[in-house]
């Protein structure tokens, strides 16, 4: 039951920076621009859902054993990419409030940018976790490629 909690929560944590994703080529696309209102709700349940995934894994598959924790982070690169994707997550939670986007400016956008790369960090996560059967961190994959596709050609070409 433990790695069903586990794997539980972090696909939800990857279901929602999927959606997260989704909402700027949805605005594009569709011309509708309330899909934007639904970002910042939608990236804090990633966060949400990813703290809970890591949770599990440290208190109930290591009962928080940091140097047992330690070392299956140096051991599996699976988990050092899932924390190192945490450890980004953090700092786009803190700063997700109307406040810090005023007080960091520019630097908000460059910093929010990072969940593209958080999403490959997700994906590799989940791609390496399994063992056998791939084809469901595949369509994870893909969606994020073809998310990613989609905000390269926007920079590109500002009439997508």
């Amino acid at each position: 039951p433990v790695e069903y909690i586990e794997r539980h929560f972090g696909k939800w944590a990857l279901i929602f920076l999927c959606l997260t994703l989704s909402m700027t080529p949805l605005r594009r696309i569709t011309k509708i621009n309330q899909w934007i209102l639904y970002r910042r709700m939608l990236g804090l349940f990633v966060f949400f859902y990813a703290s809970i995934h890591l949770l599990c894994y440290i208190g109930l598959d290591y009962q928080f054993a940091w140097i047992d924790i330690k070392n299956d982070i140096m051991k599996h690169r699976y988990v050092l990419v899932g924390f190192l994707g945490w450890l980004l997550l953090l700092p786009l939670a803190v700063t997700s409030s109307d406040k810090m986007i005023r007080r960091l400016k520019g630097n908000w956008k460059r910093l929010h940018s990072l969940t593209y790369l958080i999403a490959i960090l997700g994906v590799l996560h989940f791609i390496w976790l399994v063992k056998k059967d791939i084809s469901e961190p595949l369509i994870y994959a893909a969606i994020v490629l073809l998310l990613l596709i989609l905000r390269l050609n926007f920079s590109k070409n500002r009439n997508f």
